[in-house]
């Protein structure tokens, strides 16, 4: 069982346009309604992949009642931790060239007594977990240190640890020694505060994630593929990829994969590609189920091109 975490879940709309002319009225395509937030996404990809995931958030209000009412509706566990505002709703608008727009709501403040009851919530269900999968920004109230505190209650509880988190709160779990890491191109680059232009690049800094705590470091770098550096080595991997529809949730499905498959070395790495190709060619935050990935187009090696440019550099 995959036990996720998400502080700051969310109800998102997702809509489909042709393109976005501001200050027109736009006409929709397509739209979708689904349950947001990093973890639950991974929650809803392990879920799609047939696995057993439960889901632990913190729900408030008429929106926090539909996301566990939409997670039900998919098989999906819910852990809910009642809490007093009324959970986010956010807006993405996908334009017909792949281009995505996302308008995230600031979501609830919870209390003290609430993330002590959340900390908690997590600590009882993660008795038959093989892994924690703790995803995604900290509503307001909690403190960046909010996910040591959680890595180090998992690690005292014998239970391995998988974060998805950016910015402070990512620099303060290190020191607590996550098992994995899996920041996208920017949040690496804003991790070891410097500009990122090949791939080797981010093998570096995914290497200093490692001295600063990281067990490994699964990192997106978008269209350019993944890398995984971790204590036996680092690994690249790339797959073909005919037509993006919408790359909402596709870093959480990559996360999913690679921990169905073990959540370590290169078959763990290549699930997770695999995972991340077919969600970008789903229509808003659809997961991948089995029958939507094409292994065949994954490739993963430990000949790291180094030298090969981003085409999308961060700086």
């Amino acid at each position: 069982m995959i036990l996720t975490v998400t502080p700051n879940p969310s109800l998102d709309r997702t809509y489909e346009v042709p393109s976005l002319d501001r200050g027109q009225v736009v006409r929709a395509t397509g739209e979708r309604m689904d349950p947001g937030g990093k973890g639950v996404n991974v929650s809803r990809a392990v879920a799609a992949a047939g696995q057993r995931t439960v889901a632990v958030l913190p729900l408030g209000g008429a929106p926090g009642a539909l996301v566990a009412d939409l997670l039900d509706a998919q098989g999906i566990e819910v852990a809910r931790v009642p809490v007093a505002g009324a959970t986010r709703s956010n807006i993405a608008l996908a334009e017909a060239d792949g281009v995505l727009t996302k308008i995230n709501a600031p979501g609830p403040e919870l209390s003290a007594d609430e993330q002590e009851s959340l900390l908690e919530t997590v600590r009882a269900q993660s008795v038959d977990a093989s892994w924690i999968a703790c995803c995604g920004s900290l509503p307001r109230g909690l403190a960046p240190s909010w996910y040591a505190a959680l890595v180090a209650r998992a690690h005292a509880a014998g239970t391995r640890i998988a974060l998805d988190t950016s910015g402070p709160a990512l620099l303060a779990a290190l020191r607590e020694r996550p098992d994995v890491v899996k920041p996208n191109a920017e949040e690496l680059a804003e991790a070891v505060g410097r500009p990122l232009t090949t791939v080797g690049d981010a093998v570096k800094a995914a290497e200093e994630l490692r001295e600063m705590g990281a067990g490994a470091v699964l990192a997106s770098l978008g269209g350019d593929g993944q890398v995984l550096v971790g204590a036996s080595g680092a690994w690249f991997g790339s797959a073909r990829v005919d037509v993006v529809r919408s790359n909402v949730g596709a870093g959480d499905s990559s996360l999913a994969g690679f921990l169905i498959a073990g959540g370590d070395g290169p078959e763990a790495l290549a699930s997770a590609v695999a995972h991340g190709a077919a969600a970008v060619q789903l229509p808003g935050s659809v997961m991948p189920t089995p029958g939507d990935l094409d292994p065949a187009a994954v490739t993963v090696t430990a000949e790291v091109p180094v030298d090969r440019a981003l085409r999308e550099p961060v700086s």
